[in-house]
């Protein structure tokens, strides 16, 4: 009989608890389902103490970070579950910690926010990676580097990356099924009433602002246009250049647009790009100004005064407000 497949996951303050859950569940099931314990996990943070999920939710690790074994006794994966903004208390031991780890064999991986730390530890060089779409752009603005994906998936050789918490479910089932076979896979799904299965390689879905409908609902035109603007976040282009490359005239396009949307080409696009602010403002260090210049303002001034008719506040007033928050997470606060 095989030994049980091994999972740690290493939490850190914020994280999203979710992602948790939606990793042991599956797996408690597989072993229930099977009545042999197929999978075991062991619940770690950095120092041992406990950890607050993003809900607010204290749980008590079984082990700190250093006190992990690799090898035939101890872990085969070890998932980071964080927030953006999570940072290690002591970044140098933690990070080696992670790099030994890699040199055992160990398979790494983040689910959501975690991809952020398991970034900085800079083990992700050379490897694709998921990023779920509201971090996508403080994650390419802190990690040009990498090759963040849309993918809600990606396992690329040992590094296995999950956009968000369904995902995460849909990860666990794959890893069952991969030990167990289909049959028990497809159990496990029905007992949680898990709808479909998707593809590894399956685009992360995006909401369209003010419909309640998702982007692969849209026309294809429509689409098409969504494509160019997300393409020219930092260098605007005319609504007209867009309508040409769809072969619509500009007023046909805004037709079709406000129909799929409810919205105008010009104010969909602002909004997708203070859209991409919002992320760095919440989850990127950047000042305001270097923000604004990333998605196609000539300074924070008119960019600050869209931001809060769009979110009803102002850039650096909700800085101001999340500055206590990362505080208490271990972030490294924004600069001014």
């Amino acid at each position: 009989m095989m030994a049980p497949a091994r999972m740690g996951f290493l939490l850190m303050d914020g994280f999203p608890m979710a992602c948790l859950t939606s990793a042991i569940e599956p797996l408690r099931a597989a072993n229930e389902i099977t009545g042999r314990r197929e999978f075991s996990w062991t619940l770690i943070s950095e120092t041992g103490l406990p950890v607050r999920s993003s809900a607010e939710v204290r749980f008590d690790p079984d082990m700190a970070l250093d006190k992990i074994e690799a090898g035939s006794v101890g872990l085969d994966d070890v998932m980071v579950l964080a927030s953006p903004t999570s940072r290690f208390e002591n970044p140098r031991k933690a990070n080696g910690q992670l790099r030994w780890l890699d040199r055992s064999g160990v398979v790494l991986g983040a689910f959501s926010g975690g991809i952020f730390p398991l970034a900085r530890s800079g083990l992700m060089s050379g490897h694709r990676c998921s990023v779920h779409w509201c971090y996508e752009a403080a994650f390419k603005a802190e990690f040009p580097d990498i090759a963040a994906s849309p993918s809600v998936i990606i396992r690329d050789r040992r590094r296995y990356t999950v956009s968000g918490a369904g995902a995460v479910f849909d990860l666990m089932l794959r890893l069952i099924e991969e030990r167990l076979g289909r049959e028990t896979m497809t159990e496990v799904a029905c007992w949680f009433q898990h709808p479909f299965v998707r593809e590894e390689d399956a685009s992360q879905k995006i909401p369209v602002a003010k419909q309640g409908g998702t982007d692969d609902m849209l026309p294809q035109p429509i689409r098409a246009a969504i494509r160019i603007f997300a393409d020219h976040i930092e260098d605007p282009v005319q609504i007209a250049d867009v309508a040409a490359a769809v072969d619509l005239s500009e007023r046909h396009l805004e037709r079709c647009f406000k129909q799929a949307t409810g919205q105008s080409p010009l104010k969909y696009y602002r909004l997708m790009r203070l859209k991409k602010a919002r992320q760095r403002v919440l989850y990127s260090t950047d000042t305001i100004t270097e923000i604004a210049q990333s998605v196609g303002y000539a300074s924070s001034t008119p960019m600050a005064r869209h931001y809060a008719e769009a979110f009803g506040v102002n850039p650096n007033d909700e800085r101001r407000r999340l500055n206590g928050v990362r505080g208490i997470s271990g972030a490294m606060p924004p600069r001014d």
